[in-house]
């Protein structure tokens, strides 16, 4: 398996008797561990917290085993801020980062006094109408043009719909501080999916430089510097993961070279978003081949769609696949595995090689703990699947039923189907 970790055919047997395929699983050791890793990581920065970004994978579960690992949650709609509340996030526990933001949004997170993370400059009056401005708030950077770490483009902020310009950010903060806003935090998002070891340092000092930047220019007062999310894992088996504790490392000598001898605010905070990076790797979506096809190629269709990781659809991303029980058989027939979608898209892999598959085979797809369930949908009226927790003593717990048609009926109104 080229080190990528599966779950055992016994247990999923087990799970399917009482919950059938398809189902995403999730790792409880593996999130567990990977928090804890984070934490150890950036232990250097006395107030260092990891925010996880819900919208990797939204179920209170999930949400509440970070949180009993010091987690945080970054929030970007209301949904996700109801769902924290619930879980028991409140206060500085929750960033709120959102773009286009209603107005109820902002007043929901104002009430529950979790930290905003304004996405541009039109949005200090609209937030001081719905909401009013807080104390202290963070402000997310757009530099533009092209990220590079050494000669390679790793991303194109200029392209990007977030966040503030760097003029924006000087006038933004002037207009904040006029207002009565005392501290401030400074936030960017700059490329997706980085398994570079270099992307946060380097992202860090450009961040950390900007800071300095505008507390010389305004007196500005720094209470949190935010690397936001990118950090990335390794799809493929082949791929080298990154390494988090040398990125710490590296990130700790940025921040004592730049932000430490700046005197920039008292006990300034570095933070993460991470959703991909903890809990990515945790997951899997379990399915079972239902069909074998032979036409112009060799297909395997499976009982999980799209509807239920629609990656590879939507970017052609790669997910490692595993015919359970047969981890050790030769990779020696060429398959596409496609889903039951009316569109040509719908296909988990293509061309692949794998160990012969058989019906009623388990496929476990790898790596689908973060953007997997949370991006579903019920195109051609497809229903989501469940979730389950595969807990640290061997045992298994449904966190999300799986969708019945009538959920997918629960929205229409049959009794006024005449105009």
């Amino acid at each position: 398996m080229m080190g990528k970790a599966v779950p055992l055919l016994e247990t999923i047997r087990k799970i399917d008797a009482e919950i059938p395929t398809p189902f995403h699983l999730y790792s409880e050791k593996g999130l567990r561990e990977r928090a804890r890793a984070l934490q150890g990581a950036f232990s250097w920065n006395t107030g260092y917290k990891e925010y996880f970004a819900v919208k990797a994978t939204p179920n209170p579960v999930i949400l509440n085993i970070l949180r009993q690992e010091g987690c945080g949650v970054d929030c970007s709609s209301l949904t996700e801020l109801m769902m924290a509340e619930r879980v028991g996030f409140s206060g500085d526990e929750i960033m709120f980062s959102s773009n286009e933001t209603p107005a109820e949004e902002f007043e929901y997170a104002r009430r529950l006094n979790a930290i905003i993370n304004l996405d541009d400059i039109t949005h200090i009056g609209f937030l001081e109408k719905h909401g009013g401005l807080p104390e202290k708030i963070c402000l997310r950077f757009n530099p533009g043009g092209d990220f590079i770490i050494g000669n390679a483009v790793m991303g194109r902020p200029g392209d990007a719909k977030f966040g503030f310009t760097r003029a924006q950010l000087t006038e933004g903060i002037r207009r904040l501080m006029e207002k009565g806003v005392k501290r401030f935090g400074l936030h960017s998002f700059l490329a997706s999916n980085m398994t570079d070891n270099d992307y946060y340092p380097t992202m860090a000092r450009l961040l950390f430089r900007t800071a300095v930047e505008l507390h010389r220019e305004l007196g500005a007062e720094f209470f949190m510097l935010n690397l936001s999310g990118g950090v990335g894992i390794p799809y493929r088996p082949e791929e080298t993961p990154v390494d988090i504790a040398l990125v710490g490392e590296r990130v700790r000598g940025a921040f004592e070279e730049i932000v430490a001898p700046a005197g920039i605010g008292k006990d300034v905070r570095v933070v993460t978003e991470l959703g991909r990076y903890v809990s990515g790797p945790c997951g899997w979506l379990i399915t079972r081949a239902v069909h074998e096809k032979n036409t112009h190629k060799h297909y395997i269709g499976v009982d999980a769609c799209a509807a239920n990781l629609m990656r590879p659809a939507m970017y052609g991303a790669y997910h490692h696949i595993t015919v359970l029980g047969k981890e050790n058989a030769p990779c020696d027939h060429r398959y596409d595995v496609v889903g039951s979608l009316c569109e040509n898209n719908d296909k988990f892999a293509v061309d692949r090689m794998l160990p012969e598959i058989e019906m009623g085979d388990y496929l476990a797809i790898h790596d689908t703990g973060a953007h997997g369930f949370s991006m579903g949908y019920n195109y051609n009226g497809r229903l989501r699947s469940a979730e389950v927790l595969l807990r640290e003593d061997g045992s298994f717990r449904q966190i999300r039923r799986a969708e019945t048609p009538a959920d997918y009926f629960a929205t229409l109104d049959f009794d006024r189907i005449e105009p």
